[in-house]
């Protein structure tokens, strides 16, 4: 309509229709000013990253701190609405290292990211005595950098097989299991180094792969230990509190070493309550349990613990585990245990 009026108000008319194009002419402007029809066309809302499942990271524990290796899967999305927030589900470290948990955020290892099957860091002697004391500090600090290394699975015991080791589990202020378990441990260590033991470690420091499960018995087993003490945090519910002592629910060296490692466990609950601490209100029995599936156990022929010195995910637990002062007073209690269990062998 807009062309037409406008060559009727340039025609020969004249004057005759001047009046008649204006009106023609002021109704196809106001059309011309009509809204334009919104468009069809959108932005579609940009795809949010899947969130990393919990790593699969192998341990000493119940299916758990160790489900598969995660693999991002992009969600796609060509709706132009608002992305409803990502539903995030805390991952649960179980009673024990076989637990498998997202690691915190923190800096990535300094040295090179090892690719091969982990050996223990330290080899003991063949010999030992009376005196040797293994201390194993699960899991280590680059355990979440090498999934494949510690996803790979290991001989476990009794036909069983477990992931080569696990990353472990953290207080909910994201302090890790593998930083406390090597607080204590070296705690531990000194005690009983000025005490006159010949103390070896499973690892040598807190920013390493491994070693695996199995190497870790197997180290206790080659140094002919007197005594294998475990130390481990749990990441169970935020309710449950305490520590408890673990031992093999099968014999894996006959029943008179199995005696023994009860009579451990036995002595280093009651030094760990005479210390100040209290045993799990949640897991075990008085602060003791046995287990089935846990290689550490399994695969000892020596006098073995293992140990969740409390919950991480319990606040009073997780302030304890946390302090110096906390670490050093499970040091105490466990070295009161090995050297009352010694000295009455």
């Amino acid at each position: 309509m807009g062309q037409h009026g406008r060559r009727h108000r340039r025609g020969r008319f004249g004057v005759i229709f001047g009046a008649t194009a204006a009106l023609l002419l002021a109704g196809c402007a106001a059309a011309e000013q009509q809204a334009v029809p919104p468009s069809t066309s959108f932005t579609p809302a940009s795809s949010a990253a899947a969130s990393a499942s919990p790593v699969t990271v192998p341990g000493l524990t119940t299916p758990s701190s160790e489900s598969p290796t995660p693999s991002p899967t992009p969600e796609s999305t060509t709706s132009s609405a608002e992305p409803a927030p990502e539903q995030t589900t805390e991952p649960v470290d179980a009673p024990d290292d076989d637990y498998t948990e997202p690691a915190p955020a923190r800096p990535e290892p300094q040295e090179p990211a090892q690719t091969a099957d982990p050996a223990p860091e330290q080899q003991p002697a063949a010999t030992g005595g009376g005196r040797v004391v293994v201390i194993d500090p699960g899991h280590n600090g680059a355990n979440a950098a090498n999934p494949d290394t510690i996803n790979a699975l290991v001989d476990a015991g009794f036909g069983q097989t477990k992931p080569c080791n696990t990353t472990g589990t953290s207080t909910n202020a994201g302090y890790t299991e593998h930083q406390f378990n090597w607080g204590v441990a070296t705690r531990l260590q000194s005690i009983l180094q000025n005490r006159g033991f010949d103390v070896r470690m499973t690892r040598t420091s807190d920013d390493g792969v491994g070693p695996c499960v199995n190497k870790r018995a197997a180290f206790g087993n080659d140094a002919n230990a007197a005594v294998v003490v475990s130390i481990h945090g749990d990441g169970d519910d935020a309710g449950a509190q305490g520590f408890y002592v673990m031992t093999s629910e099968r014999p894996p060296a006959g029943a008179a070493m199995a005696a023994r490692s009860d009579a451990l466990a036995s002595t280093i609950r009651d030094a760990l309550v005479n210390a100040g601490l209290s045993p799990s209100n949640h897991l075990g029995s008085g602060g003791l349990w046995k287990r089935g599936d846990l290689a550490g156990l399994n695969l000892s022929t020596r006098p073995t613990v293992m140990i969740e010195m409390g919950n991480m995910r319990n606040s009073s637990d997780a302030a304890l585990m946390s302090s110096s002062p906390g670490q050093q007073q499970m040091a105490q209690g466990l070295a009161e245990g090995v050297n009352a269990y010694i000295g009455a062998g």
